[in-house]
C-alpha cells in the first residue's frame, strides 16, 4: 500500500472516469469499488485504482467541491524506456483532450521537445512531457502543486516543511526564475521536486492570473498504521485543528490532506457490509481519526 495517494472528488463520474484514465494509460486497473452508505452526501462509490503504477482513489459524492488545475498530474514519457515515447505521447494528447481543454498547447518549448497541458473531459489536468532520455527510470506520473495568487512565492517554503514533516523524504531538482521572466518574481520557483515516502511530487510557484486555488477536489491520503502517526500528522500538517473532519485537514497552503488508518480501509473493505457500514458510520462523527473507535464500531 502506497503511504500517500491521491483522492479525486467527482460530482457522480468517479467510476466513469476511472475506466476512462485506466483505458488511457498502460499497466493500470481498476482495483476495487465500494459504496459507502449514509454519508452527508448520501450513498457515495469510492473508486480505488491503479495508473501506470500510481495509485488513485476517486469518490463520486456530490458538487460541493470540482477539480482545477491548481493539482494536475505529470506524465513523463522517457525515450529510454518507452519504445515510441514522443508518438505514444500524442496518442494520449489526443485521447485525453476529447471534451476538454488545452491549457498549454501541445509544442516544443525550452525545457522539452514536445510539452502540452490540458484539462480533461471531468476536469482534472494532466501535463504531457518528452523527457530527454535518462538511465534512471523515474515515476511515469507525478503530482504538481501550482502556488498561485497568494500562495504564490511559497512554493520553496512548502517544499521545505514537507521535507520537514514527513520521515521517508528526499529533494530532487531545483529551477528558479530568472530576471527575464516576469511576471514571475526573480528567485521564485520554476520548478522543484522532492519525495515524500517513496512518492514524487513537484512543485510550482505561478504569478499569472489564474482565477483557481488548492481546494478538496484532490486531496492527498497519509495510510497510518497507528494511533500515534495519525496524530504526529494530524499535528504537523493541520492549520486549523478546529476544522478537522473525518479525517480531512487543510495544511497552512491550503492544500487538503486524508490522515487514515489503514486498519478502518482493511474493515470497510472485508466483505462484511454491516461491519462497514458501523466502521463508516464512527468515522463520520470523528474529526481526527480515533483507531480505538473504530475498533468499537466494527465490533458492533
Amino acid at each position: 500500500m502506497s503511504k500517500i495517494m491521491p483522492y479525486l472528488w467527482f460530482d457522480k463520474e468517479a467510476k466513469e472516469a476511472a475506466e476512462f484514465y485506466s483505458s488511457v494509460f498502460p499497466k493500470s486497473k481498476i482495483s476495487s469499488v465500494t459504496v459507502l452508505r449514509n454519508t452527508p452526501s448520501g450513498d457515495c462509490e469510492e473508486v480505488s485504482f491503479e495508473l501506470w503504477g500510481q495509485r488513485f482513489t476517486a469518490i463520486s459524492a456530490g458538487p460541493p467541491f470540482k477539480i482545477n488545475p491548481s493539482i494536475s498530474f505529470i506524465v513523463s514519457f522517457d525515450p529510454s524506456h518507452i519504445e515510441g515515447a514522443r508518438e505514444k505521447l500524442d496518442k494520449t494528447w489526443q485521447t485525453l483532450s476529447v471534451g476538454g481543454e488545452t491549457l498549454v498547447p501541445l509544442g516544443e518549448y525550452p525545457f522539452s521537445k514536445r510539452y502540452g497541458w490540458l484539462q480533461d473531459r471531468y476536469g482534472l489536468s494532466w501535463q504531457l512531457i518528452l523527457n530527454e532520455p535518462s538511465d534512471e527510470g523515474g515515476p511515469s506520473i507525478v503530482p504538481c502543486l501550482l502556488f498561485v495568487d497568494e500562495n504564490c512565492g511559497r512554493a520553496e517554503e512548502a517544499v521545505n516543511f514537507y521535507l520537514s514533516v514527513f520521515r521517508n523524504t528526499k529533494p530532487g531538482s531545483f529551477l528558479r526564475y530568472g530576471a527575464d521572466q516576469a511576471p514571475n518574481k526573480e528567485g521564485t520557483v520554476m520548478f522543484s521536486e522532492f519525495m515524500l515516502e517513496g512518492e514524487w511530487f513537484t512543485a510550482v510557484d505561478s504569478a499569472e492570473d489564474h482565477g483557481f486555488s488548492f481546494n478538496e477536489a484532490v486531496s492527498f491520503v497519509v495510510n497510518c498504521e497507528n494511533q500515534d502517526e495519525i496524530d504526529y500528522y494530524g499535528d504537523e500538517l493541520s492549520a486549523v485543528p478546529g476544522d478537522e473532519q473525518c479525517g480531512w485537514l487543510k495544511d497552512k497552503y491550503g492544500v487538503s490532506w486524508q490522515i487514515v488508518s489503514t486498519l478502518a480501509e482493511e474493515l470497510i473493505n472485508s466483505g462484511d457490509q454491516a461491519k462497514a457500514d458501523r466502521v463508516i458510520q464512527s468515522i463520520l462523527k470523528m474529526k481526527r481519526i480515533n483507531i480505538e473507535e473504530i475498533k468499537k464500531a466494527a465490533g458492533g
